[in-house]
């Protein structure tokens, strides 16, 4: 699975086919464990990611009703729960977010060892990830980018 923030929050099976996410708050949930793919996030947290200063009266409750849309979206095993939240089952190389960052910082590598051929490639790769803003899915995501 490969997942996209760095514009609306998309999800790609590996053949390249789109997923279809639903609504907002399921982009917002996305965005928000895509963030630190592999890593537990703390519900709290997600609840303040995924719906800002107006939070549901239930959120722990909504929270996993999102988390269990979001599991039929992308698979059962996509998303895992870990001692007080959740995870999303990835590799930070999965995340566009994440494979901007290593193309960029080997770009500049191969910039600093006289390679500017090979540098202007891994930045023109780098640049061809962004869609538009990024986390723009998630309330506030100005702040966070």
């Amino acid at each position: 699975m490969r997942y996209g923030i760095l514009g609306t929050t998309q999800a790609h099976t590996d053949d390249g086919r789109p997923v279809a996410l639903g609504g907002a708050r399921l982009r917002a949930l996305l965005a928000a464990l895509a963030l630190h793919p592999g890593r537990g996030h703390a519900s709290g947290t997600l609840i303040d990611l995924v719906w800002g200063d107006e939070p549901p009266a239930d959120a722990p409750g909504a929270l996993q009703a999102l988390v269990a849309r979001l599991r039929r979206a992308l698979g059962t095993g996509a998303v895992e729960s870990v001692a007080g939240g959740y995870r999303l089952d990835a590799r930070p190389d999965d995340v566009d977010l994440h494979r901007f960052q290593r193309l960029a910082d080997e770009g500049e590598r191969s910039l600093a060892d006289g390679d500017p051929v090979k540098a202007a490639g891994l930045l023109e790769d780098a640049l061809a990830l962004w869609r538009g803003p990024a986390l723009s899915d998630l309330p506030g995501h100005e702040a966070l980018a």
